[in-house]
């Protein structure tokens, strides 16, 4: 494990009740939170970071999924299937991150962000709408677990990202049922993440305990403060934050290609 300062408990604390309010809120892991607090505030490698926030997203995730299951807001059909292809597409993309032309697919993901930010304007789900199980609509739920495993494990990003606004756009799903769902599919994934993050040392299980207690405590908050929202009000904060995601991305994907130019502008003697 790389070597570095442990932070203290408060900003661990701090840092894990807001990923925790936003894991509910949004039926999120987090982790878009807790990675860059982590490194960019707290100073841990990136690589300790990402394998950390995976661990501690697992007990937030647990009891999100909790709050929206008692409410009745999670497919638990869907819930296993998308699981079962998360958590094999995950293995496929971590294989595949050395083979795929990742920046390509950085810029189709921006797409597709940018296109959900734009629906969820103008597409709001009824409170009362289900997801309709077909057999095609389990193998595309398997389908889309499996795509959405590899996108996370080849760009880094979130499975909730993708998962809650496709099963609302595209499955009939209603807000709080695909972010419950979306919160229950992501507890067989963190344990298997957290399991392999172990055998390879990269996870700090001591900051993941408490950033994960600390976000477990506030997400039943974010959970009870989505079902609080009218739909169309609960789609405009998510845009929001999906912005956010969207510009965090995209600078991140600039400052890359300016890192690129640069050696061969120095070369030419500019």
């Amino acid at each position: 494990m790389t070597e570095y300062h442990r932070p203290a408990v408060l900003p661990l604390i701090l840092v894990g009740m807001l990923g925790g309010l936003l894991s509910g809120l949004f039926g999120i892991g987090g982790g878009l939170v807790i990675v860059p607090a982590l490194v960019l505030l707290l100073g841990m490698p990136q690589r300790l970071a990402a394998g950390t926030s995976v661990a501690a997203i697992l007990p937030a995730a647990a009891v999100g999924a909790v709050s929206y299951a008692i409410q009745g807001h999670v497919d638990w059909a869907a819930a296993l299937l998308l699981a079962a292809g998360i958590i094999v597409g995950s293995q496929v993309g971590s294989a595949l991150l050395a083979k795929l032309p990742v920046r390509t697919l950085h810029w189709f993901f921006l797409a597709f962000l940018l296109v959900v930010i734009v629906s969820l304007w103008f597409v709001v789900p009824q409170r009362d709408s289900e997801i309709g199980m077909t057999w095609l609509a389990g193998a595309l739920l398997v389908v889309t677990g499996f795509v959405t495993g590899v996108l996370s494990g080849v760009l880094g990003v979130g499975g909730g990202i993708i998962v809650v606004p496709v099963l609302m756009f595209f499955f009939g799903a209603s807000d709080l049922v695909a972010k419950g769902t979306s919160l229950t599919m992501m507890i067989p994934g963190s344990i298997s993440g957290t399991l392999a993050n172990w055998r390879r040392k990269n996870v700090d299980l001591r900051t993941a305990a408490v950033v994960g207690i600390a976000a477990s405590v506030m997400s039943p908050l974010g959970a009870l403060i989505a079902a609080g929202i009218d739909p169309f009000w609960s789609n405009v904060v998510f845009s929001i934050f999906l912005v956010f995601v969207f510009l965090q991305m995209l600078l991140r994907r600039l400052k890359d290609v300016r890192a690129r130019r640069r050696p061969s502008l120095d070369s030419s003697g500019h």
